[in-house]
């Protein structure tokens, strides 16, 4: 299990990085579209979705260890469901 969440570069577990702008802006667009309505809760929700397809997007292209690329492609495949099922 230790090859899941070491970074073969600095030999350290590595399960999350701060700061991490795509999550806070997801995080920042979640909140303001709960608290708003009609078109701007709506564009709020499309931008917290973009944000993360992005996050999850550069972890399964740069990251730093099987968990994070794992943890990546599981979001991308969570978002991809969800577009399917036109949620």
């Amino acid at each position: 299990m230790d090859w899941l969440f070491r970074d073969p570069q600095t030999d350290k577990i590595v399960i999350g990085q701060f700061p991490n702008l795509p999550l806070i802006v997801w995080l920042a667009a979640t909140l303001l579209a709960a608290l708003t309505t009609g078109t701007a809760s709506d564009v709020f929700r499309y931008l917290a979705t973009l944000a993360l397809v992005v996050w999850a997007g550069d972890e399964v292209l740069r990251g730093v260890n099987p968990f994070r690329r794992i943890l990546g492609a599981t979001v991308l495949a969570w978002l991809l469901a969800g577009l399917l099922r036109g949620g």
